[in-house]
């Protein structure tokens, strides 16, 4: 299992509630990011891309959660 299946693991584990707040503090760093980007303060770029994935990652947990969608694992029949 890879560091990303665990991670998604994770948040689904997760109620829509603490789902919303990592997805608050995740445009937290973000936006910080960003700001270091703008002022030539970061070192590791890749950093912004990782951030933007897993907002989108929370995102569509937080809909599938909404819709009552329920993912099955990889193997699972």
């Amino acid at each position: 299992m890879t560091k990303i299946e665990k991670y998604v693991d994770g948040l689904r584990d997760k109620t829509e509630n603490e789902l919303k707040t990592e997805l608050v503090s995740a445009k937290k760093e973000l936006f910080n990011l960003r700001f270091q980007n703008a002022t030539n303060q970061l070192d590791n770029t890749a950093r912004i891309r990782q951030v933007r994935k897993n907002i989108a990652r929370i995102n569509t947990i937080i809909t599938q959660k909404q819709k009552g969608i329920e993912q099955r694992k990889k193997g699972a029949v």
